[in-house]
């Protein structure tokens, strides 16, 4: 049969995609580029991997002659951007820990980029970054282990067409990475399915004894890479026997300002951008946004001023969303100053934990800001002006 123009399907436009679609033809490019060993099943090296996650710096790579045109469309010379805002070593220790066939844990305080570094990690190690598990408090064992068709199971009694495969398990069987976010929000009993998994490499299923089926071994490649926040520590605290199942790896907040103001730029223009305007706020705004971020994170301004830190946590995660607000507000609401709108989206930000730091957030107006604005900074005089807004 024959479609007409009006029969056509157009797969909608999707808001976010997979690391591996993102950066598509970076991951091309690097597989053709380094062809030195891997790890049995990993789609790059580990070199390569790094260099995926950190960027190549100010080197543009190149093919060489005799891969040219081998990329799946990539270009012969291409210089890969940096993702992950961090420390090179970090990175290279998480690739070694993967490499190893260990568990991989990241820790660190919410929105320090755990979940984008384990998502970078799995789409240039394997290709995929999709199978995921969601720790909460509902997760149930069937999420690591596996589940059932009940229509296939009642009809069928227990069998391979039947079994529902968990990400994890699908990861053994293609010898893929696992991700599990927010390990510790998931019951100990449930995190414990990890342990036999993790240390033999097999999955037994015991409602298929006696068939081909009833026991899983991983195919070289797999791994898990996991994510906890320390905030979340007491919520469901993690076994011995687990905990050394894994390399701990902690994601720290980023040290330099310049660097912290240079990626919520980017990530805020990205979400301005998939609203479909282009992101107008201006620098200074944008440096005084990170700053106050930086100043309430560490109980510590620049110039050494003591700050009453609040409860909540003053992540780069939340500072993209302030800055992207803005700039939503600037191409859409273009009658007002979006300055005027800073106080009111960091007092939502400092209020999500504890209502009683609003009045650290006053006192910080009262501190830092007004002894900037007395020094003479314009940005900071408005900004004390705008002290009512805090109200």
């Amino acid at each position: 049969m024959t479609m007409t123009d009006d029969q056509v399907t157009v797969p909608p436009a999707r808001q976010v995609l997979a690391a591996e679609e993102r950066y598509a033809t970076e991951l091309a490019f690097l597989a053709a580029h380094d062809a030195g060993p891997r790890p049995p099943g990993w789609a790059l090296t580990p070199r390569a991997v790094v260099t995926f996650v950190c960027g190549s710096g100010d080197e543009t790579l190149e093919l060489p002659k005799n891969r040219r045109g081998t990329a799946g469309g990539a270009p012969d010379r291409l210089r890969v951007a940096a993702k992950f805002v961090g420390e090179r070593a970090l990175v290279e220790r998480c690739v070694v820990t993967l490499a190893g066939e260990r568990g991989l844990l990241l820790v660190g305080e919410p929105g320090t980029a755990k979940s984008m570094l384990s998502e970078l990690l799995a789409a240039a190690v394997c290709g995929t970054s999709a199978l995921t598990v969601q720790g909460t408090a509902g997760t149930t064992e069937d999420a690591f282990r596996y589940g059932w068709n009940y229509a296939l199971l009642l009809a069928q009694g227990p069998s391979r067409d039947a079994l529902v495969d968990s990400p994890v398990l699908t990861a053994m069987r293609a010898g893929r990475v696992a991700r599990v976010e927010e390990i510790t929000r998931c019951l100990p009993e449930v995190q414990d399915a990890l342990v036999s998994i993790l240390s033999d490499r097999r999955l037994s299923v015991p409602e298929l004894a006696g068939t081909a089926d009833a026991q899983v071994a991983a195919t070289p490649g797999f791994s898990v890479i996991a994510t906890a926040n320390l905030r979340d520590r007491g919520v469901s605290e993690m076994s011995a026997a687990l905990k050394r199942r894994f390399n701990f790896e902690t994601v720290d907040p980023i040290a330099d300002a310049e660097a912290e103001t240079s990626l919520v730029r980017r990530q805020a223009t990205s979400v301005v951008q998939r609203a479909g305007a282009a992101f107008g706020v201006d620098d200074a705004v944008l440096d005084a946004l990170v700053t106050v971020f930086r100043d309430l994170r560490s109980g510590r301004s620049d110039e050494g001023w003591d700050v009453e830190r609040p409860g909540t946590v003053m992540s780069t995660a939340e500072a993209v969303q302030v800055a992207a607000s803005l700039g939503v507000a600037a191409a859409y609401l273009p009658d007002g100053d979006v300055l005027d709108l800073l106080p009111g989206h960091l007092l939502g930000v400092v209020r999500k934990d504890d209502p009683a730091d609003h009045g650290r957030l006053l006192g910080y107006w009262d501190g830092p800001v007004r002894r900037r604005a007395e020094d003479g900074s314009a940005m900071w005089r408005r900004l004390w002006d705008l002290r009512e807004n805090l109200r």
